[in-house]
């Protein structure tokens, strides 16, 4: 198990590595299966912690409540058809994303 600080060192380094992102330019890794959708109740940069030190219990509470999981082909199309902007982080070979937009979207 981690300590506080090596979390927070790594949430500063995954911090620098955010950025907001097109959906349209993510469609590669979408295909590949590589994408991981985070929802808004979650910190992009928790779960993206938590997935690199292999947290595998939260892992397995996050998508069995269904706040982390695979984008549906339904979210993947309502975000292209908006190219939706979304935030994201990688961390390999996983690109997590989360879409801030509207809170009454889901």
């Amino acid at each position: 198990m981690s300590s506080s600080s090596d979390t927070d060192e790594i949430k500063a380094r995954l911090n620098l590595e955010t950025s907001r992102i097109r959906w349209h330019e993510l469609q590669t890794y979408f295909a590949r299966g590589q994408v991981v959708r985070v929802g808004k109740t979650l910190d992009l940069l928790d779960v993206a912690a938590e997935l690199t030190t292999d947290n595998r219990v939260l892992f397995e509470q996050w998508l069995t409540s269904g706040e982390v999981g695979e984008v549906s082909p339904d979210i993947a199309r309502a975000w292209y058809d908006r190219d939706a902007e979304l935030w994201a982080v990688v961390v390999a070979p996983w690109v997590l994303v989360q879409d801030r937009s509207d809170p009454s979207v889901h």
